[in-house]
């Protein structure tokens, strides 16, 4: 089979705006008030707690990006570090969960055009499902050109958070951080679960390696500094809605009187007076979009990199020869983006997005090791996470601890997309691959044998 490259056209500013881009949309949109009802104004805690777990799982992402900076991310890492079985499922799930996540954003776009505008609740879908078709035809068109309109409105996004976090701290008392936790630290924790998924899109520039110029000083930088930069914009923003809004409206003012969508419209006209809500619909509006499309063109990457593996069919691995982008790839994602869109309460189901980032981050873990123990010439990485591997050990235990608080729903979702994942590697990726990864090489070695099991093995 005869694999064409994507062009490297991003460079380190639309790669960093990307990933912040992916985090910067329901993270801070809507999220903060379903952390709100777990915790209490402890919800800006919560946001520490889950960068704090995230943070192994980047350093290692980093490290292995610059070793393999090709298009795939966190399949392609765990797959060349555990084997295809594993790979089948890290890709199918990443690429389920972040769809998922886009989907997600979608929805929290709808809110926020019910609070600024009189759109008819019944047109929300059909307005959803035309800037998911825009999304969908801005990834096709290319990723230069998707990289930069990202980066325009992500800048854009960041100057509206700035202004409203500065005049917030005009208007807010102490007061409305007390009483500080309202659940003990248990509600902190399960508050971090639920937010979680906030920082999935630190890592999401993985997937899109092969694209970004100078990757092996490009990627670190661009990974941890967007993390660096969106965690304290989190906890600004996050300390600014807490401080604005009614709790009351906060924890009762979404549909059937669960927890608002739209938390930074609450409280929204202390700042900017009667055109407060609608000043924050459109930053909300912008930023969520922008979202949408970090998470197609990233997204769209792991049935392309699974298809060069012989895991999925050869037509996801298909280049638009005018575009230079994964015409194919891009299509089957957005289709499911519609299928969500149109048919599932993607707001309920958030928690299994996050829950299986929570374990996906975990096993990324768990695959730096593997490299690192297999000593194999082939993982030559440019760039090195430091505290190894203390840092990675801690990145397992604390994951799989905020899985456990993620509720019984999300976590037996999590194991059916496992499930569906093993089937398809058994029924179609088996018997066209023979590689073990670099635990194989683990295994071998102990055994006095030779074998690298990592590069893929092409059967056509």
């Amino acid at each position: 089979m005869v694999h064409h490259d994507l062009d490297r056209s991003l460079g380190l500013y639309p790669t960093m705006m990307i990933s912040m881009g992916a985090m910067i949309g329901s993270g801070i949109f809507v999220l903060p008030a379903l952390g709100f009802k777990k915790a209490g104004p402890a919800v800006i805690l919560a946001y520490v707690l889950s960068a704090l777990v995230v943070l192994p799982a980047a350093l290692s992402k980093a490290e292995m990006a610059t070793a393999m900076p090709q298009a795939g991310g966190t399949y392609l890492y765990i797959d060349r570090a555990l084997g295809p079985l594993f790979g089948t499922i890290a890709g199918i799930g990443s690429w389920f969960s972040l769809t998922f996540k886009s989907a997600f954003a979608l929805a929290g776009l709808g809110a926020y055009l019910l609070a600024a505008t009189a759109i008819d609740q019944a047109l929300l879908t059909p307005v959803s499902l035309v800037l998911a078709a825009a999304v969908i035809v801005l990834n096709i068109s290319g990723t230069e050109l998707s990289g930069r309109v990202q980066a325009v409105i992500v800048t854009l996004v960041l100057g509206g958070l700035l202004a409203y976090t500065v005049n917030a701290g005009f208007e807010v008392s102490s007061s409305s951080y007390t009483p500080f936790t309202t659940d003990g630290s248990g509600g902190v924790i399960t508050a971090a679960a639920f937010v979680f998924v906030s920082f999935a899109g630190v890592t999401k520039i993985a997937s899109i390696a092969e694209e970004v110029e100078n990757p092996g000083k490009n990627l670190p930088r661009a990974i941890l500094g967007s993390m660096a930069i969106m965690t304290l914009v989190y906890i600004a923003v996050v300390a600014a809605i807490v401080g604005l809004a009614n709790p009351k409206d906060l924890e009762k003012g979404g549909p059937e009187g669960g927890a608002s969508l739209t938390p930074m419209a609450d409280g929204a006209d202390a700042l900017f007076g009667g055109a407060g809500v609608l000043v924050i619909s459109i930053i909300a509006v912008v930023a969520l979009t922008s979202m949408a499309n970090a998470g197609v063109l990233s997204t769209s990457r792991f049935p392309l990199a699974m298809s060069r593996d012989n895991l999925l069919p050869p037509q996801l691995d298909t280049i638009d020869e005018r575009f230079g982008t994964p015409r194919n790839s891009v299509l089957l994602t957005g289709a499911v983006l519609l299928f969500l869109i149109s048919f599932v309460n993607v707001i309920q189901l958030a928690k299994l997005a996050s829950a299986f980032k929570i374990l996906v981050f975990s096993i990324a873990n768990v695959a730096l090791i593997a490299f690192r123990e297999a000593d194999v010439p082939e993982y030559d990485p440019e760039w090195t996470t430091p505290g190894y591997p203390y840092v990675q050990v801690f990145g397992v235990l604390a994951g799989f601890g905020l899985l456990t608080q993620m509720g019984r729903l999300p976590i037996l979702g999590a194991i059916g997309i496992i499930i569906a994942s093993v089937i398809i590697y058994l029924v179609y990726g088996r018997s066209r691959t023979d590689r073990t990864g670099a635990i194989g090489t683990i295994i071998h070695n102990r055994r006095g044998q030779s074998d690298d099991g990592l590069a893929p093995t092409d059967t056509d």
